[in-house]
């Protein structure tokens, strides 16, 4: 191990690399991050620079060892906290296990999923656009034309004979135009959707600390939903995965109305009452309840 550039994080008690290494695969295309045996390699940009990133477990630590690009001491500041706060690793989700334990119906997840971290995605702009690209079309898919908007849009570095992507920056996607989209499958509404949100992402009208300087989650959500593009799905699911609000219950995924029907949560997907009821008795963990139901729609 070349210490110079490489960083080793403590990890908590519950964490398990392998199950959070998991949610990142899943056998999708995604082209922001590779994963090779038990590591993680992803591009990310710091300021004006580029930095390549292999992520693994030394023992009872994540061990960040840096590719490419400058080892200095800001970037290795910000690699630490990018990496603990993308793995949610200052969380102690042991109050959550303690919950689940009550639930005969969910009780087996503390150990068949033990350790499984609620993944964030740092950037807003890319959640949001994820969300956006994603809209009514299976995953598969939407990986693909995510593919698409980065390889074209993004920056890379290459290594090793592999290019290695980042998600492009609003400043990009506000100077494209919908003909563009289109001809990576957009749809026009899409298209003028992602346009829109790279434009208020670039003057200044939305951004990640807007959004945390405001007092609640409620205020948040009508922050968001008051652009164009942004529903209430698109809301929460931004909201949960890039500011980790507790709250940011997707409503409506067909995934969590799977996995609520399969625990015998609720018979009919319009049984919303029911399932208010059923998050309410985890107030503070419904974000992470919602990653632990999407966790039990796999065969592994």
């Amino acid at each position: 191990m070349d210490t110079d550039r490489s960083i080793l994080i403590p990890t908590p008690a519950l964490f398990n690399f392998e199950e959070c290494l998991w949610f990142l695969n899943r056998n999708y295309d995604d082209c922001l991050h590779e994963i090779e045996e038990n590591s993680l390699i992803k591009a990310l940009k710091i300021g004006v620079g580029l930095i390549l990133i292999k992520v693994s477990v030394a023992g009872s630590f994540l061990e960040i060892e840096i590719l490419s690009g400058e080892a200095n001491a800001e970037n290795k500041a910000f690699l630490v906290a990018y990496v603990t706060e993308w793995f949610d690793l200052e969380r102690n989700i042991q109050p959550f296990y303690d919950l689940l334990k009550t639930d005969g119906r969910l009780a087996y997840m503390t150990e068949k999923y033990k350790g499984f971290r609620l993944i964030g995605i740092a950037n807003l702009f890319e959640a949001i656009c994820w969300c956006i690209i994603g809209q009514q079309i299976n995953l598969a898919f939407a990986y693909k034309i995510k593919r698409r908007l980065v390889e074209q849009f993004g920056e890379k570095i290459d290594f090793d004979g592999k290019s290695h992507f980042i998600f492009p920056a609003p400043e990009v996607l506000a100077q494209t135009s919908v003909e563009v989209l289109r001809g990576m499958q957009f749809s026009d509404k899409k298209a003028q959707y992602v346009i829109g949100i790279a434009n208020a992402f670039v003057d200044g009208s939305l951004s990640k600390e807007k959004l945390q300087a405001l007092p609640d989650f409620a205020a948040r959500k009508k922050a968001l939903t008051s652009f164009k593009g942004i529903g209430a799905w698109t809301a929460n699911y931004a909201l949960m995965k890039t500011l980790k609000e507790p709250e940011g219950i997707p409503h409506g995924d067909v995934g969590l109305l799977n996995a609520l029907s399969a625990h015998d949560i609720i018979r009919d997907r319009s049984e919303t009452d029911k399932i208010d009821a059923f998050f309410n008795q985890y107030k503070g963990w419904e974000s992470y309840l919602v990653f632990y139901l999407w966790r039990s729609l796999a065969v592994k």
